[in-house]
């Protein structure tokens, strides 16, 4: 059973769905395994817990 991970900023329950959906979907048609067969974690970061170009995010963000 593939798993999908998907690491990123927090998100409400009607954008998680359609990633779900969407990323199950199209695992599905690539692979050619039933979408029943695809699991799809959600890991929210928050910004103060994410590093990019040496600093922390929430540091550069507006």
């Amino acid at each position: 059973m593939p798993v999908i991970t998907i690491d990123g900023p927090k998100l409400s329950k009607d954008q998680k769905a359609q990633l779900v959906k969407e990323f199950s979907e199209t695992a599905s048609k690539v692979i050619g395994i039933p979408v029943e067969a695809i699991s799809v974690l959600i890991r929210e970061c928050e910004p103060e817990n994410v590093g990019v170009r040496g600093c922390l995010l929430c540091d550069l963000q507006p």
